[in-house]
């Protein structure tokens, strides 16, 4: 296929999956590799990007989606939604800070980190799905443990977990290691408000894609 059809196939593949779709899986179905998938996939960011159009394309760790431009989330919030969903507290934070800097980890972990019982909070993150179980600790009771999710990544508008700002150090623990979480938390913040209301920070204006053959 030419590139132009490629951009098309892969658009129309995301449109009606409706969610992530794995590369490989991606690959696969189009029947190309990873570097020209990734190519293919990063023209049709720059062209939404650069048209200012309605929806985005987003890379999230090892899979693509398609959703609406953060920029309309107000307009699409009022006519599909009503109204606004619930904003994260500032535990659920910073629980959701721990795990996702120390993931996978245990809700005792946790509890340590924080230094009081988390469990509510882990209940309210999992029924959300920014956080999910990733298997047990290999210790004594097997305790469960858990890592971010996907749509954690989407929520704040990360790529990847090694988008995350970077902890001035990370070993230390209690009353330290949560100190150092705090502008990490900020951000958090930030991204969750910015989801909200439907704005982004200004973008740079990326170079027209350039036509394909």
């Amino acid at each position: 296929m030419e590139i132009k059809e490629l951009e098309s196939a892969l658009e129309g593949v995301l449109f009606a999956a409706g969610e992530p779709v794995p590369v490989e899986r991606l690959c696969l179905g189009l029947e190309v590799d990873r570097p020209t998938l990734d190519a293919v996939a990063q023209r049709l960011m720059d062209r939404y990007s650069y048209d200012r159009r309605g929806i985005r394309l987003l890379r999230l760790d090892t899979s693509y989606q398609l959703c609406s431009a953060p920029e309309f989330a107000g307009y699409i919030r009022k006519t599909l939604e009503g109204r606004k969903p619930a904003r994260l507290s500032q535990p659920a934070l910073e629980v959701l800070a721990v795990v996702a800097y120390y993931q996978p980890v245990t809700r005792a972990y946790v509890d340590q980190v924080r230094g009081v019982d988390s469990s509510y909070t882990m209940g309210l993150l999992l029924e959300r799905g920014l956080i999910e179980e990733a298997g047990r600790l290999a210790v004594p009771g097997r305790p469960i443990q858990f890592k971010t999710t996907r749509d954690f990544l989407r929520v704040f508008g990360l790529s990847g977990l090694e988008e995350l700002p970077e902890l001035p150090s990370q070993s230390q623990e209690g009353s330290q290691m949560t100190l150092e979480l705090e502008a990490s938390l900020a951000r958090l913040r930030e991204a969750e408000a910015l989801e909200e209301s439907g704005t982004e920070p200004p973008p740079t204006p990326p170079e027209p894609p350039a036509e394909g053959t």
